[in-house]
């Protein structure tokens, strides 16, 4: 494993057979054992890219992934890698795009939170049917975090009736 800073702190980077297999949230510093190999090239670039999409200068990652999880969940993971940069969308309009019943969104809520790859799977771009923020494996303070790194607003514009 390879810990990366960040600034919604450290991110442990697994990979499996040349692909990127886990982002972790709050990962521990790394303890490299007696005679361990350098890391893995594919988490060298995966820390050069979440890096550069830290700092603003990226909005796609380039790396090949290897997500464990059911045919299900990596169906969901995959739309979540189409939603664009700087966007959101809801978990029944990822259902829908699925060609998933009505109701399936819980499903892909449970999928999404399972997301083994967070950021770079950008499962923070995904929000309530009314916009709000709502589950996020590595909490909401991080979810807002991402998604204002993207420009995408993260409060409500609510007016006070009384």
């Amino acid at each position: 494993m390879l810990v990366v800073d960040s600034p919604v702190g450290p991110l442990g980077l697994v990979a499996r057979d040349g692909a990127l297999s886990e982002v972790r949230f709050d990962a521990g510093p790394a303890v490299p054992g007696p005679g361990e190999e350098p890391p893995d090239p594919v988490l060298e670039r995966a820390r050069d890219q979440l890096a550069e999409y830290f700092a603003g200068e990226r909005r796609v990652f380039d790396l090949p992934l290897a997500p464990h999880g059911t045919p299900f969940r990596r169906q969901v993971w995959q739309a979540l890698a189409r939603v664009p940069w700087g966007t959101t969308t809801t978990y029944g309009a990822l259902a829908a795009g699925l060609g998933l019943p009505p109701g399936a969104s819980r499903a892909v809520g449970a999928a999404n939170g399972a997301n083994p790859l967070p950021v770079v799977l950008p499962c923070h771009r995904v929000v309530g049917a009314d916009g709000t923020l709502t589950g996020y494996a590595g909490g909401l303070a991080r979810k807002a975090t991402l998604l204002r790194l993207e420009g995408v607003p993260t409060e409500r514009n609510q007016q006070v009736l009384f």
